[in-house]
Order: structure tokens, then sequence, then C-alpha cells
């Protein structure tokens, strides 16, 4: 059977999730995220229950509730398992990214494919932005440098590319991943 101040400790804790369990989330959500969430809830409301009893201005409740929560959050943010999964988190994008260098025969033929299609395409644009596309894209220049050949202003330069891209984005929507 249990003593009178356990039961009392209890309803103490479950009274405080029933009112701030809400607030401890979104804190919790706001500084960390939601990838170890419910470790650290957990955290909080042992913490929360170990020190009930030492607790006495229940008028500060809210506030003592919230820097429980953001200091759990803060030594989660110091601790070696979040710097480890952060680190393991990093390393699983890299090898995600990672393509395939194998060139087989129909990787070829795709990528040869696609190749002709956007050259096709840019062989089809307006002469002024086809001029600019290929200088800018292809051959690399700068925009001063684009305007000096072409003896037009930046600004020229700069709407003409715009221009150029955005048909060459409606023509090859369907190659853009």
């Amino acid at each position: 059977m249990m003593n009178n101040s356990v039961k009392k400790e209890n309803k103490g804790i479950e009274a405080i999730i029933k009112l701030y369990g809400q607030n401890i989330k979104n804190i919790i959500t706001s500084i960390i995220g939601n990838r170890h969430f419910q470790d650290i809830q957990q955290e909080v409301y042992i913490k929360l229950w170990k020190n009930l009893p030492k607790y006495q201005d229940k008028g500060k409740l809210q506030g003592w509730v919230k820097k429980i929560t953001v200091n759990t959050c803060k030594d989660h943010l110091k601790s070696r398992q979040f710097n480890q999964d952060k680190l393991t988190d990093y390393e699983e994008d890299n090898l995600i990214n990672i393509k395939d260098k194998k060139t087989t025969p129909d990787n070829l033929f795709l990528l040869n494919e696609r190749q002709k299609r956007i050259t096709n395409t840019i062989e089809r644009l307006k002469p002024k932005l086809k001029e600019v596309i290929i200088l800018y894209d292809i051959k690399e220049m700068t925009y001063e440098e684009i305007s000096e050949k072409i003896k037009c202003p930046v600004g020229t330069v700069k709407s003409r590319l715009f221009n150029a891209r955005k048909k060459l984005q409606n023509e090859l929507t369907d190659l853009i991943e």
C-alpha cells in the first residue's frame, strides 16, 4: 500500500502534466525538434516528480516547469549522445547524396538523350537569349564580361538570362528532378 505522501506526489505530478504538458511539449520541440522528444519529455517529468516535494511556491509553478524543461533540453544538447546522433545524421545525409558512378550503357544512353534535348531546346531560343545563356552558363562568363561582349547594360544581361532560364524550365520541366 502506498503511503499518503507518494499518493500526494503522484496527484501533484499528474496535475502538472495536465496543466503544463502542452507547454513542455512546445518548449522541447522548439529547442530540440521531434527527434528525441519523448526521451526528453520523460526526463522532464521525472525531474518534476523528484523535485515536487522541494518546490513550495505554487504561484510560480509555471516558471519552475519552464526552467526545468529548458535546462533539460540544454543538458541534452550538451550530451555526448546528441553530438553522436548529429554526426550520424550528417554521415547518413552524405551517403544518401553519393551518386552511383557506374556508367552503364543504359545510363550513358539516357545521359546522351538528356543532353541532346537540352542542347536542342537551347538552340530553339531567340538569338539574344541563347547568346546570354551560352556565355553565362556554358562559358561561365560574368555579367560584366557578357555586358562588354554584347555591348548592353548588366541589367539587360540579367533580364535575358532570367527569361532564357524561364523558357528552358518550361520546356524541360520533366527533366527537372
